[in-house]
């Protein structure tokens, strides 16, 4: 939120938020972060119009591409950014914990 407001968008339905995304742009690649809709409103094309939005504001900054990243096991999200015209790049995602807790790995 300190970086770019403008970039973490939040969906409100009758007063109740129902939808977010958060997207970043570091001037050479827009990623997609966190996505979600409440359960009660999915399969209704929010997460549709949450992405679309999110692409119209990174494409208006002059973001060439956007990364996300998913679990290789959630096969139904792979499948609706697919839909969305997403590719599987062929590139290998590292990461290191800097900070451990009781999450589950990531």
């Amino acid at each position: 939120m300190a970086v770019r407001p403008d970039l973490f968008l939040v969906g409100e339905l009758d007063g109740e938020i129902m939808a977010c995304v958060m997207a970043g742009y570091e001037g050479h690649r827009g990623w997609l972060n966190y996505l979600a809709v409440t359960p009660k409103y999915q399969r209704r094309g929010y997460a549709r119009a949450m992405v679309g939005e999110a692409e119209r504001l990174l494409r208006e900054a002059g973001c060439p591409k956007i990364n996300l990243q998913v679990r290789s096991a959630n096969h139904a999200v792979i499948e609706f950014y697919r839909k969305l015209g997403y590719l599987v790049d062929d590139v290998v995602g590292m990461g290191k914990r800097l900070e451990q807790d009781d999450r589950v790995a990531e």
